[in-house]
């Protein structure tokens, strides 16, 4: 989703409420997909900055331990992944150049221009 702020995008995710068709960012399924989540979350980051080369997109977990995930599945691929972005954490209000096993508390993600 669009913010105020020129080029920077929330990326948000979730469950879909079958009876509203809202995502629920809150739901807990339990179902063991969390590798195939972020999977897909990182191929929706490629395709949507392919769209939206200028773009930076800001995610963090709707609860702490849904950040710690998010965090290890960024350090988990992050040698990968820093090919083609340059990946921030959030740190008490400031950004910092994103390391292993720091605890942020959100993460920017910015497409490498070639």
């Amino acid at each position: 989703m669009p913010t105020n702020y020129k080029d920077l995008y929330n990326l948000g995710f979730g469950d879909k409420n079958l009876e509203t068709g809202e995502i629920d960012d809150q739901a807990i399924s339990n179902n063991g997909d969390s590798e195939k989540v972020l999977a897909t979350v990182v191929a929706t980051l490629y395709t949507f900055t392919v769209k939206h080369p200028n773009a930076m997109v800001y995610a963090t977990g709707s609860t702490n331990s849904r950040t710690r995930m998010y965090r290890m599945g960024i350090a988990k691929y992050l040698d990968e992944v820093i090919n083609d972005f340059e990946i921030y954490g959030e740190l008490d209000n400031d950004w910092e150049e994103f390391k292993k096993d720091v605890e942020y508390e959100g993460f920017l993600a910015i497409r490498k221009k070639y």
